[in-house]
């Protein structure tokens, strides 16, 4: 799984509007990872404000659905692009 480097570490900042991408696509590459019938080791996690984009590649039309439905699932995550394609 790939997934950016956080740009900010420490304390959240007076002025914060919302979940920062970079923990937004933390939480949900995690949420993947930890999921038993998702193989998201080649899957890339990217946002855009709130929303995710999915890309790469899993093992099945299934593997893809149940991907977009973990990373709808996350907290402060308002749309999921699912990209994913499958062997």
């Amino acid at each position: 799984m790939v997934f950016k480097e956080g740009t900010f570490k420490g304390e959240v900042p007076e002025h914060f509007d919302g979940p920062h991408p970079a923990w937004l696509e933390a939480a949900v590459a995690d949420a993947l990872s930890m999921a038993g019938d998702v193989d998201a080791s080649d899957v890339t996690v990217t946002c855009e404000g709130t929303r995710i984009i999915l890309s790469g590649s899993v093992g099945s039309p299934e593997e893809a659905e149940r991907a977009e439905v973990i990373a709808a699932a996350v907290k402060e995550v308002s749309a999921v692009d699912n990209r994913l394609s499958w062997l």
